[in-house]
């Protein structure tokens, strides 16, 4: 499997715009350091659990939403963490693998939610993104992701 991270995310606080970072630290346990979930500083921190640690989409799933649907989503505007290309994330649910150093593993599908669809104006998201917005994972090692790094399925 040939896959990199293309695009990192951070949120520093609840329904804040996501910062496009080049690298950031990941802490086993906790999340992304300055990000939302990582201050319990989140939308749904109220909902505490090793599934708000690092969220990630497939650039390749926000291409179909727009050639086949006509909808523009950024991996910024997906509001998930770590966008990466050339790994089908569906495969690596109950899964341990890597982002560069950092070892994670996928937990569960992350669905697109109102709360998405608020923030983007995007009223279909629910429907027609359904199984396909990306991947809830725990991070299981310290260390530093990097846009770039490769993804690794163990």
């Amino acid at each position: 499997m040939s896959a990199t991270v293309v695009h990192l995310h951070i949120t520093p606080k609840a329904a804040a715009q996501p910062v496009a970072v080049e690298s950031v630290r990941a802490v086993a346990g906790k999340g992304l350091d300055g990000d939302r979930y990582f201050a319990f500083a989140g939308t749904f921190s109220s909902k505490p659990g090793p599934d708000r640690e690092i969220t990630i989409i497939e650039i390749e799933e926000l291409e179909w939403l727009k050639r086949e649907h006509g909808l523009e989503l950024t991996a910024s505007a997906s509001r998930r963490n770590v966008a990466v290309k050339g790994v089908r994330l569906k495969d690596l649910v109950g899964r341990e693998f890597t982002l560069g150093a950092v070892k994670v593993k996928g937990l569960r599908l992350c669905e697109p939610c109102g709360h998405l669809e608020k923030l983007t104006g995007l009223k279909e998201l629910k429907t027609l993104f359904k199984g396909r917005c990306g991947l809830r994972a725990q991070i299981l090692s310290d260390g530093v992701i990097r846009v770039g790094d490769h993804v690794t399925a163990e």
